[in-house]
Order: structure tokens, then C-alpha cells, then sequence
């Protein structure tokens, strides 16, 4: 059943490529000399953007619940993946990357932004100093 699940390309991360390519954003995809093989590159400005889907890597929103069979299991397999990430994070910020993550809740569910105001804020983040950002939905 895992095997199904798609680890690239998946739906809220082709529309965030296709409205920053709209807006004129050239990038790489899943670039494989960074850690943690951001989804979107933007060598220009030196920032890698992962899209995250809430409930595989544990996000703190509605959207994300544990699921009620084999519980043990999931706890375990959701805690590995927020380990990975905050390590991937570190390892890219320590070699010079500005990281931002967007979750699919700033996509999908009650408390979206909706993809416009998404790419607007997104496109202000590349712009602007932060060294990591994260763009989520509203509660």
C-alpha cells in the first residue's frame, strides 16, 4: 500500500512549481547534491523550498491525526521523518541554503490560503533575508 504513495511530483508540489514558474522563477527539482533533496531549487537566490505534506511528516495542523490502527507503528515512522527533516535543515543552512517549507494545509483543507496568496508570500520570502521561513494555512 506504501509503495503507492508518491514521494515526487506529488499534487501540491507541481502547483507550486507551476505558479512560481508563472511568476518567472527558474529552478531545479529535487537536487541530489543537497541534503535532504529539496523539491524546488532556486540556485539564483540560493534557496531550497521542500513541500511537505502534513500528515508524513507530523505537522501541527488540523489536517494531520494520527492514525487509530497500528499506532505504535505510525508514532514511530512520523518521528523518523521529523528527525530527518530537522536534520536535513540544518545540514543545507550549514553549507550556506535559505530553507523554506510549505505545508499542504497552505493548500488544502478549512484553514487554506489558497495558491495566489501562497506564491505571493512565497515570492516575498525569496526576496527578503530570512535564512528559513515555513508558509502554513490558517486555523
Amino acid at each position: 500500500m506504501m509503495a503507492a504513495v508518491k514521494g515526487k511530483n506529488t499534487k501540491p508540489e507541481i502547483a507550486v512549481r507551476r505558479a512560481l514558474h508563472a511568476m518567472g522563477f527558474r529552478f531545479r527539482l529535487h537536487k541530489a547534491g543537497l541534503p535532504g533533496r529539496p523539491d524546488i531549487v532556486l540556485p539564483k537566490h540560493k534557496v531550497a523550498i521542500f513541500v511537505n505534506g502534513c500528515f508524513w511528516h507530523g505537522h501541527d495542523c488540523p489536517m494531520y491525526r494520527q492514525p487509530a490502527n497500528n499506532r505504535a507503528f505510525w508514532i514511530v515512522k512520523i518521528d523518523r521523518n521529523r528527525e530527518r527533516d530537522a536534520r536535513a535543515m540544518s545540514e543545507i543552512k550549514q553549507v550556506g541554503w535559505r530553507v523554506l517549507t510549505i505545508w499542504e494545509c497552505a493548500m488544502r483543507g478549512r484553514g487554506r490560503i489558497g495558491i495566489d496568496a501562497l506564491i505571493i508570500r512565497t515570492a516575498r520570502w525569496i526576496a527578503g533575508p530570512r535564512k528559513a521561513g515555513s508558509i502554513r494555512g490558517g486555523t
